[in-house]
Formats: C-alpha cells, structure tokens, sequence
C-alpha cells in the first residue's frame, strides 16, 4: 500500500510539473504576441489573454467529465415553477415603470457560415425581407411605444461580427431604441498537440482570422463588465438584463416574467431566472436543470460521463432544457465579477481548421453562471418562447404560414389546429440559404402538416399545399420538381418528376 501511495504521490507530483511546465511555456507565447499590440490596442489585447489565461489555468487543474453523477438530484418542486403560475398574477398597473428597469441583451457573436452566409447570422433575412435585427429592434420599439417607456438593445458582438453590425446600426438611428454594443473577448485558438497558441501576433485579419475565436456567451459577465457598459446601465437605474439568443425568435420580453422579478411574491428577489420548456425527441441534446450541491446547476452533454449520457437523454428523467432565455439581476453580475466568483464549466470545443490542423477552444456557456447567482429560479415555459433558427429546415417552418408576424414577434396561426410545429428535414440540396430560396418558388401552405422530409435536387412550383407525412426523394442523378398549386396530402414521392415548359 505504501509503495503504491508512493507512486500516487508520484504521478500527481509528475502531472503538477507537467501542468508549470505548460503554464509558463503558455505565459511566454502569450507576452510575445502582447509584445506585437499597437498602443491603441494594448489595453484590450491585456484584459482578453489575462482573461484566456485565467481559463487556461482551469482547463489544466480540471480533468473529465466535471459532474458527479451520483451527486445530481432532480430540483426541488418549487426551484422550478410553471409559467401558468407565473402569468396568473397578472400584471400591476405601473408594468411601464417596470419595463424601465430592463435591458434586452442578444447574444450577437455567430456568423452564418452554417447557412451558408457570409457576415452576422443577425443579419440573415427570416420572413418578408426582415433580418433576426431588425425584428427584435421591431419587438423593442413597439413595447417602448406602447409603455412610453426606454428598454435598450445591447448586442454582444464578437470580433467576426463587430464590423458589420455596426454598419447596419445606422439605419435604426430614428427609431425608439437605443443600442448599445459592446465586444467579447478575443482569444487564441491552441495547438491539440503542443497547447500552445497558434497565434503569433495580435492581428486578426487575413492568414490570422484562423487563430482566433470569440469565447462561447459565458464570456458575457466578463466582457459586459470590462466595457462600462454594465457600470453606465446600473447609473441609469436599470435592474435586469433579458439575454437570449438573437436566432431565437420566440425570445421577446415577457412581463409577466419580468413582473416576477420586480415584485416576487415571498418579497426576496431573484437575481438569476432560467427559462426552460418540456423536452421532445429533438431536444435530447439540450442542457438540463438539476440540484447539485444545494444549488440548482445547469448540466450539459459535454459533462456527462459517457456511461450516462444515454440516461441523460432520456425525456422521461430529465423532463425539461435550457432555452437559454436568461434574466438576470445587474448588481448581481457586478458583485460576482469584482469578486471573480462567476463559476462555469469549461467546454473544450475541438475544431479542424482549413490546412488539417487540430486545434481547441476553450469556451463557457452563459446559463451554466446559475449556481453562482443567489435565489436562482427556473421557469418553465412554452414551447413558443424557443423558436430557434439553426438551419433552413427551421428557416422553412418561420416564412411559411404556420406564423403571423406582428410588431416584430412571430405568433403561431389560428387555423392551426395543433400547438406542435411539424417536423421538417430538408436534405444537404437546401442547406446554404441562396440554394434553399432557389428550390421554393412560394413558400408552401403548411398548416396541416405533421412531418416533411425532402433529400436530393427538388423544387417546389407556386401555390403548393403539404399535408399530414409528405416525404420527397430523388434520387441521385433525378430531379423532381413539384408543379405549381400541387396538393400533397400523406404522399411519399419518389424517382424522377421533370416538368418542362413547352
């Protein structure tokens, strides 16, 4: 026994070298590429590679899956309290005072290379000609309009979308909101085999774009904090942020939520709320809420020790996923910041970059800070409040009839007779966007349709009508092309449908 706590002691020793050795080897490569800053750079290169270096340390200290899986508990009954409730307290009559204490954030750092896009995914139109921007700019003027109240917008951009966000901006200079921006961090892809940054100098542009990358939205607290930005909202009187994606369009300010916040019913206030809704077969992936610890925890398939993953996935113990709408108290941010008490999870994204080379990123996820915020809540949602776009499938199911827009919000139609959005998969013909509005001459009627899946070179005519399970393949080397004012009700269309005009 004693031999083998010997060695032990000696392996753990032998890491800990290991662990220096590469600390400091990462300290001297990161002062050298400090040393290229132009002056009116410095200041930020310093509190981004501070920032990397801090994360840096972690990922060395902390090894496998960071959960322990015979610790997590299902949360409390009332850590996780039904939207209904929420709503059925109805809302005060001075709501526009409340709204004044807001401030909508939209997590803006994604580019929309996975559509197909070049640019800010934001500025991708979704439906009549509007971008993701321009409907939640809709959304917030008219509240304000409404109320006769100041909500501002604040964009968390990241260095791949700064740019031309901030070209776009000028176009909403006479409408009622004010915009802020601030940037998240900037750090440095690393070698997989040495650890070592890629990067040899500060600049990101041209050969240099690969050797950098924005810090997943955990870098929010941080990044929100060094800018001022949170300081000058606070000065201004303002109590909560709304953060969400800015590609989910089910994500509009909600007071009867934000009432909650302001005037909770047991007196003592919230400063971290989590919206969740019920998991479906698609959501497996999704993060869950559990108590760990005492604390109500977000935990992530990444975490999850392989031998449970499949428990994990499973929509009958773990009911519900983060939605990643977050509310979220300033003071509360601000305290934790200056005290560095903001505990998440490092996720190591690994990535193969153009020339072959592996490379990995470290990156935390925005909603995984829950454990470290006081008197967390999660709320359980509708499925409406999660209307994410990742893909044209999603894009699909957003221009079609199945939604109105109003004011910049999308409200599932009337004449549907079911709150479930079909299932749509469109197959690798429709992928980037250009190739997808190409294929659709209109976007089809699709109120009563349960199930779509479409793979190979198939356009859609005017006019056309899907219904209940339609299910599209040409096969290789076929074409189909669905003729204009087609109604297709529970039809599987095969092989190859040519119509050409005489």
């Amino acid at each position: 026994d004693f031999s083998k706590a010997m060695s032990q002691a000696g392996t753990s020793q032998f890491q800990e070298v290991i662990r220096q050795e590469l600390e400091y080897s990462m300290k001297v490569e990161l002062d050298k590429i400090l040393a290229t800053a132009p002056s009116n750079e410095l200041e930020y290169a310093k509190k981004d590679l501070e920032g990397f270096k801090k994360l840096f340390h972690r990922f060395l200290q902390e090894k496998g899956p960071s959960v322990d899986w015979g610790k997590i508990q299902r949360p409390p009954e009332d850590s996780i309290q039904p939207y209904e409730k929420i709503k059925a307290r109805g809302l005060p009559d001075n709501i526009a005072s409340v709204l004044n204490k807001l401030v909508v954030v939209k997590l803006n750092g994604g580019l929309g290379t996975s559509m197909g896009c070049k640019g800010p995914k934001s500025l991708i139109g979704v439906r009549n000609e509007n971008t993701f921007l321009d409907l939640t700019v809709q959304q917030i003027e008219h509240l304000n309009k409404s109320y006769n109240t100041d909500v501002p917008l604040v964009l968390m951009n990241s260095f791949n979308t700064d740019d031309d966000t901030k070209k776009i901006l000028q176009k909403y200079s006479h409408s009622r909101v004010k915009i802020y921006t601030f940037n998240q961090s900037r750090y440095p892809r690393i070698n997989k085999e040495t650890l070592l940054p890629i990067a040899k100098d500060v600049s990101y542009s041209g050969e240099n774009t690969e050797c950098w990358y924005p810090p997943g939205h955990g870098d929010i607290y941080a990044s929100f904090y060094n800018s001022g930005l949170l300081d000058n909202l606070i000065g201004e009187g303002k109590e909560y942020i709304f953060v969400s994606n800015i590609d989910n369009l089910g994500a509009t300010v909600d007071l009867y939520i934000l009432n909650h916040l302001m005037n909770p019913p047991n007196g003592k206030r919230c400063e971290f709320v989590m919206e969740v809704t019920n998991k479906t077969r698609a959501d497996v992936k999704g993060g869950t809420l559990t108590q760990y610890e005492n604390k109500l925890r977000l935990v992530e398939i990444a975490q999850v020790p392989k031998a449970h993953v499949d428990e994990f996935k499973s929509v009958s113990k773990f009911k519900i996923f983060n939605t990643n709408n977050l509310w979220i108290a300033l003071s509360a941010i601000k305290r934790l910041q200056e005290k560095n008490a903001i505990d998440m999870e490092i996720i190591v994204n690994p990535k193969t970059l153009d020339g072959g080379l592996n490379v990995i990123q470290l990156e935390t996820a925005v909603g995984a800070a829950i454990k470290s915020f006081e008197n967390s809540l999660g709320i359980n949602v509708p499925r409406s409040r999660f209307l994410p776009v990742k893909t044209t499938s999603d894009l699909l199911l957003v221009m079609s009839n199945l939604y109105s827009l109003n004011a910049g919000s999308l409200t599932m139609s009337e004449k549907r007779e079911f709150p479930t959005v079909p299932l749509v998969k469109l197959g690798s013909s429709f992928t980037k966007v250009q190739d997808y509005l190409r294929r659709f001459e209109s976007i089809p009627d699709m109120l009563e349709l349960d199930h779509l899946t479409v793979s190979g070179d198939v356009t859609f005519g005017k006019n056309v009508s899907l219904k209940g399970t339609v299910i599209i393949i040409a096969n290789h080397g076929d074409r189909i092309d669905i003729p204009a004012g087609a109604l297709l009700e529970n039809k599987i269309v095969s092989g190859n449908l040519r119509i050409l005009d005489h």
